[in-house]
């Protein structure tokens, strides 16, 4: 696996390396140099979960040689997804580094242009997310496959991929918008839809069956790879969750009590509030949407562990993964899938 990681970041850092040919003079090589630079510096810190997914479908069904370039284009895309998913949150870091649009805000100063430079952070942020979902796009087109159809079929799963994700943004950041739901199981439901369409999807499921249609599974192994992807999907996201409010920064990239500040809708938000007492309920409410300086961080996570919803949250991942599990049984053997599994399930608070 370590393996797979070093040669999908070098195809990464080659993509970006050649992905200028229309670069004809100093001058504009020195501001293509400039515009690459907070991509570079985001690659550096992934740990190629979607790049090892991919392959793992594509291992369980035979595909021939290590699939790098599907690899690379899927990291590239998600380099994209993230670089608009943090100017959408009006985010500060990623990975321990600066956000994409902090970061060119950061260059705007350095250079002393004219302006805002935090509206130039973000229109530059948006064309370098454009930049990088192109890239992932035409680094998909060398994609490693069994024969043309794999690679139609493939070709498909991949550009319907980056369709959905972009939905799925639209509903991430519109239900942050709506009346918080006091309906627990309807606001349960809420909170999923966006979860599967924004980032489980994206994440675990449509690598493993990218990985696949280009070994050339049929109709029913990839049926069967949904059936381990989605709910491994589902239960990778809601970890995510609960470490966008308990994670430590060191480990996450991003500040402690993040979600609570850009108001995410969670599945774990709505367990808090339906399972708290009112006044706790009330603190939870006043906190959505904040500053994240101005919100008792300590405060949440402790009303959330003692209304009993971290805990119920946990059942859901659990009950999640062991459906991944059984379903991951009736595969063919994969150990990159094992393996990733694995890690997945591990990340802890």
């Amino acid at each position: 696996m370590q393996h797979l990681r070093s040669a999908v970041s070098q195809r990464i850092t080659e993509a970006l390396d050649t992905s200028g040919p229309f670069i004809d003079d100093p001058a504009a090589l020195e501001i293509w140099t400039e515009f690459l630079a907070p991509a570079r510096q985001l690659v550096k810190a992934g740990k190629r979960t979607r790049a090892l997914l991919l392959a793992a479908g594509f291992e369980a069904f035979g595909g021939p040689g290590e699939p790098v370039h599907a690899g690379a284009a899927l990291e590239l895309y998600q380099l994209s997804a993230l670089t608009h998913d943090d100017i959408i949150d009006e985010s500060d870091t990623r990975r321990g580094v600066p956000a994409t649009h902090r970061s060119f805000a950061t260059t705007h100063r350095g250079v002393q242009l004219a302006g805002d430079p935090h509206r130039f952070g973000k229109k530059a942020g948006i064309l370098l997310g454009d930049f990088l979902l192109s890239l992932g796009a035409l680094e998909f087109s060398k994609a490693e496959h069994r024969d043309r159809a794999s690679f139609d079929r493939a070709s498909t799963l991949y550009h319907a991929m980056t369709a959905e994700t972009a939905f799925g943004q639209y509903l991430d950041f519109r239900a942050e918008l709506t009346e918080l739901n006091n309906d627990q199981h309807s606001a349960i439901n809420d909170s999923l839809l966006v979860l599967r369409h924004k980032s489980a999807r994206y994440s675990v499921e449509l690598p493993l069956l990218i990985g696949g249609a280009l070994a050339g599974a049929n109709d029913d192994d990839l049926a069967l790879l949904t059936e381990v992807g989605r709910p491994l999907g589902i239960a990778f996201q809601l970890r995510d969750d609960e470490l966008g409010i308990f994670g430590h920064p060191q480990s996450t990239g991003k500040p402690a009590g993040g979600d609570i500040a850009e108001g995410k809708r969670t599945v774990l938000l709505a367990l808090a509030r339906g399972m708290a007492d009112s006044a706790n309920r009330a603190t939870i409410d006043d906190a959505l949407g904040r500053d994240l300086a101005d919100i008792n961080v300590e405060e949440i996570q402790r009303i959330i562990e003692e209304s009993g919803a971290l805990e119920a949250h946990e059942e859901m991942i659990a009950s999640y993964e062991s459906r991944a599990h059984e379903a991951a049984a009736q595969l063919p053997r994969s150990p990159i899938l094992l393996s990733v599994m694995a890690s997945l399930e591990d990340r802890q608070h």
